[in-house]
């Protein structure tokens, strides 16, 4: 199942393995969309009304997903794409994750250490079941800088709590930033996600149903508070 790790985005793009999810005995695919009224990731604002599909492989844990986001209520939104390559076992999960938006630089295949617009990013976490931890580290491309000016190697961890009540599935999640960086607008350690996510599925005919999401998040770091719906369409 998903694990949440970037709120409505990445949920997709790690579904298949970053995540702690048991290795899959055959080969399995994934094609899905999410749409949301915003785009919110770690208690950042990405972006207005958003598609976000997802497609991906996964076989006895060991996974390769790519997932995007596009403004659809406003073109000038920041257009992104990520590709994931992530393997698990037991609770156990590690993963690589190349992000790319078209800016500062639109052109896809240009990975000059100073005029590149991926950024990739490392992460290890553990599912403990009744939690689970994530650390991610920024270790290449168009990262944030610290407060010398430097590359921050900007890194977050995150821990999330599942839980169900009245039937609906929830999750909370608390997500913070270790030290200063400009990718996060820190100036050290700082509190920049704290969610509260629920989801439950629409049954529309007996062999097809909605996911449909809301999510409430709070970033004590920028003071900003957010409130999303989404849904998913998958075949």
């Amino acid at each position: 199942m998903i694990k949440v790790l970037k709120p409505f985005g990445l949920s997709a793009l790690l579904l298949l393995g970053a995540a702690g999810v048991e290795a899959q005995e055959k080969i399995e695919t994934t094609i899905c969309a999410d749409f949301v009224n915003e785009y919110i990731w770690r208690g950042q604002n990405l972006g207005g009304v958003a598609v976000q599909p997802t497609l991906g492989v996964a076989y006895k844990g060991l996974s390769l997903s790519a997932w995007g986001s596009y403004g659809i209520a406003n073109a000038a939104d920041t257009k992104e794409l990520d590709l994931t390559l992530g393997y698990s076992v037991g609770g156990l999960n590690i993963g690589i994750t190349d992000y790319w938006t078209n800016s500062p630089e639109e052109r896809y295949f240009l990975y000059g250490a100073h005029n590149t617009s991926h950024v990739f990013e490392a992460n290890v976490g553990y599912d403990f079941g009744p939690i689970s931890l994530q650390w991610f580290t920024n270790f290449a491309g168009n990262d944030g800088l610290n407060k010398d000016g430097k590359r921050a190697y900007s890194s977050y961890f995150e821990a999330s709590a599942p839980f169900s009540l009245v039937g609906i599935d929830w999750t909370a999640t608390a997500g913070v930033v270790p030290y200063a960086t400009t990718s996060y607008e820190t100036s050290g350690f700082a509190v920049t996600d704290l969610s509260l996510r629920a989801t439950k599925q629409i049954k529309v005919t007996d062999s097809f149903s909605i996911p449909i999401f809301g999510q409430l998040t709070g970033n004590p770091c920028s003071q900003k508070a957010y409130l999303v719906f989404g849904f998913t369409m998958q075949p």
